[in-house]
């Protein structure tokens, strides 16, 4: 862990089981809902902007200050294949937190999508390099460069809490993220409820 006043990075997190992860892909947000409880889903202010269809992956958190985005960078890098970087950006839609260089970055460590409790920018080329996107709003604004924030720690985006590793979904219906405790036996419920 690489720590400082105002800065905090937890290189590392457990991530689930793969074969969970497939178990829980063939569902759709509403399906994970009657199951799990509409409490693990985000507001629906944060919906799909950028869109490959479903995502389904652990959770890479960042949390940063109202307007700072210098340490998200630091957390595409780390990312490894599958995950999805969820941002606390305290709701704040005025300045952006995300573009398309980080989408080409963040498709280049192996994510496979951003969830933002705020706002990005540079949708024409976003779109066009294809990674998805679910985030609170749009717009030309940037965002601070100071780096202070935190990577890999309990947040809260869309009024849910997700701990890195924590199981995001992700779809045209809204964002619900199950916690990596009980993912598992939120399939054993899934497959019960709607046997494939």
């Amino acid at each position: 862990m690489t720590m400082s006043y105002g800065k905090r990075i937890n290189a590392s997190f457990e991530r689930p089981d793969p074969q969970v992860l497939a178990r829980l892909a063939v569902y759709a947000t509403p399906d994970l809902c009657d199951v799990a409880g509409i409490f693990d889903c985000m507001t629906s202010s944060i919906k799909s902007w950028v869109s490959a269809g479903k995502i389904v992956g652990p959770a890479l958190t960042v949390r940063v200050p109202p307007g700072e985005g210098g340490i998200i960078p630091t957390a595409i890098e780390l990312a490894q294949p599958g995950d999805i970087v969820v941002i606390d950006g305290k709701a704040n839609t005025e300045s952006a937190y995300w573009g398309d260089q980080r989408s080409s970055l963040a498709l280049k460590s192996g994510a496979i999508g951003v969830i933002i409790d705020g706002a990005f920018r540079d949708i024409d080329d976003c779109e066009k390099i294809g990674l998805p996107i679910f985030a609170r709003g749009l717009t030309c604004g940037a965002s601070g460069k100071t780096g202070t924030g935190e990577i890999n720690v309990a947040i809260s985006c869309g009024g849910v809490v997700v701990n890195p590793g924590d199981i995001v979904f992700a779809d045209r219906n809204g964002v619900c993220v199950i916690p990596l405790q009980y993912a598992a036996d939120v399939a054993d419920r899934l497959e019960q409820r709607f046997p494939r």
